[in-house]
């Protein structure tokens, strides 16, 4: 495998800091890859599945969304709609510089950004959501007790993953906006839905939502006794190899 580090322009103008994995041999395809809500590009799930695809002859882009890891930008300033904007641009820069983007990949609410941008990335022909809710909303119920807070002042500080993070209501408004039901249903690209039955973080029910809705082909694997962020080595690999096993028959 080999790695780059590249940067590019994301839809607000920031510059985006990104890794390209790609096998050593021939690409098959190329797949773009969202993070979990304020993780990274170098979260240990996304850097191990995209490892893992490269040897199945994928290579991966991933990138931190503005205002966090080595991106430029506010993390306060952005929402749900700047990171699938973001998600569109790094598809345009994956298309012009590399290869269009045939599987998009999105772990927790990167998961919910890839079905809302997959309409805007013509060649995409296979989604992969992990542990994704089902309405981007979801994602304020993991601050829930700032809510009023942030309602009447604008703003709060909230702990996430044990890191301070600013929140404002844009962020909040921004969120319970957003209805993917249809985005979901007018996919019209092959869906796989991967979550395990005891996420604590983002309950199976949302798995269970975008599933009902898609259209097919759609599949839903169980990834059994995963925690949320994919921790363990063999998760990751697992989640890895099914989905390459998978979308052999999509990305041709």
């Amino acid at each position: 495998m080999r790695t780059e580090r590249l940067e590019f322009a994301g839809a607000g103008g920031h510059k985006l800091a990104a890794r390209l994995d790609a096998p050593d041999g021939a690409v098959r395809a190329h797949a773009l890859f969202a993070h979990c809500f304020t993780c990274g590009k170098d979260a240990i799930a996304a850097r191990r599945i995209a490892q893992g695809l490269t040897e199945h002859g994928i290579a991966v882009l991933r990138f931190d969304f503005a205002g966090l890891g080595a991106s430029e930008g506010e993390f306060a300033s952005t929402n749900f709609s700047s990171n699938v904007a973001d998600l569109v641009a790094a598809a345009d820069y994956l298309r012009a510089e590399h290869g269009a983007p045939k599987l998009l990949v999105g772990h927790s609410l990167g998961g919910a950004a890839v079905l809302a941008a997959a309409a805007d990335i013509a060649e995409a022909r296979a989604v992969v959501t992990l542990a994704a809710p089902s309405a981007p909303g979801y994602v304020t119920s993991m601050f829930k007790e700032h809510l009023a807070h942030i309602a009447e002042h604008g703003e709060a500080e909230v702990q996430l993953a044990g890191r301070p993070f600013r929140i404002r209501q844009q962020f909040v408004a921004d969120a319970a906006g957003h209805n993917l039901k249809e985005k979901i249903a007018g996919l019209r690209k092959a869906l796989l839905v991967m979550h395990a039955p005891g996420d604590d973080t983002v309950e199976i029910g949302n798995a269970m939502q975008i599933f009902t809705v898609a259209k097919h082909p759609k599949s839903f694997i169980s990834l059994d006794d995963a925690d949320h962020l994919l921790t363990r080595r063999e998760d990751a690999v697992y989640v890895a190899n099914l989905i390459a096993a998978w979308s052999e028959r999509y990305l041709g």
